[in-house]
């Protein structure tokens, strides 16, 4: 029996834990590239430790494969400085290899004021550190495919939740709060409409993407449910975990003394649009072309709640 291509995954976050582990569920061989040498146990995921920011050294492991995916994810305040040798290496890496690069994005780069729902054509408008940097690496991405340096898609996704997904809207700072049926504070407006994408739904679209040449030289979004606010998405994690939640939000003018002590807070000024306005997403292209639905609201939440009790 021939054996598969192997696929090589950047990053061993939620993203790409979640990728490197459907890959193997399906009997594909994966190499996950971290500067740590981290990632799923299991007998097809090859751990390797590397900067993946060496391009020499990436597109050694990229080698013969089908597929890389960025699944990086620079901490926030360092966007700026790590985010464009990370991206470049990637680039080359597949350029050099052959490889499919899928790349995982977000909707930050249409920018404050973008039609809703946002879908995968509309401009991008973003004037903020962060929107600017990734609709320069979308358009550098897109732009490379079109010229035929390399084959290249990208997907992107609303604010994860789910299994494993901590440093998000609806991680770490409410799950556990949530859990204990303590009082939640959401940023922005509690009663807004707004996307949210669960993390297998994102694992799922990218490997999809990778292996069909429809999806080559686009971008795509991933399936979420229909959105509702997030007083509504609190509620549903709270009736997966059978407590009552009382849910208020952080006034903007917060976030400069949260900062003081919180850096993440300090960076939230430039996205605080996307939960003071409605911020909603259609993944109407993505669903017809590859036959991808999203999970239900209520079965995502039983399983992220599920999910963080094991934790414990």
């Amino acid at each position: 029996m021939q054996q598969q291509p192997h696929h090589v995954v950047v990053g061993a976050g939620p993203v790409g834990r979640g990728v490197a582990e459907l890959l193997a569920a399906r009997g594909t061989p994966v190499t996950v590239v971290t500067r740590s040498g981290g990632g799923p146990d299991h007998p097809l995921v090859t751990r390797h430790r590397a900067d993946a920011t060496d391009a020499d050294a990436l597109a050694t492991v990229c080698n013969g494969a089908a597929a890389v995916y960025n699944c990086a994810n620079p901490p926030y305040h360092r966007w700026p400085q790590d985010w464009p040798p990370l991206h470049q290496a990637l680039m080359t890496a597949a350029e050099r290899s052959g490889a499919v690069l899928v790349m995982m994005d977000n909707l930050y780069a249409f920018g404050p004021g973008a039609t809703m729902p946002m879908r995968e054509h509309d401009p991008m408008r973003a004037t903020g550190n962060k929107g600017a940097m990734r609709a320069r690496m979308a358009t550098d991405l897109l732009d490379a495919h079109a010229a035929g340096r390399l084959r290249a898609t990208l997907a992107r996704a609303g604010d994860f939740y789910g299994p494993g997904v901590l440093g998000s809207a609806m991680g770490e700072r409410v799950v556990p709060r949530v859990l204990a049926g303590k009082k939640v504070s959401v940023l922005g407006s509690a009663d807004l409409p707004h996307s949210f994408s669960y993390m297998p739904d994102v694992a799922r679209t990218l490997v999809t993407l990778a292996d069909d040449e429809r999806a080559w030289g686009h971008a795509w979004h991933v399936p979420n449910a229909p959105a509702g606010t997030q007083r509504q998405f609190i509620a549903a994690l709270a009736a997966a975990a059978g407590t009552g939640v009382k849910v208020t939000t952080i006034p903007h003018i917060a976030l400069s003394a949260l900062g003081l002590v919180m850096p993440v807070m300090r960076e939230l000024k430039e996205t605080w649009y996307q939960f003071a306005e409605p911020f909603v997403t259609d993944s109407t292209l993505t669903e017809t072309t590859f036959g991808l639905t999203a999970t239900g609201l209520a079965e995502g939440a039983a399983a992220t709640v599920q999910w963080w009790r094991d934790q414990r």
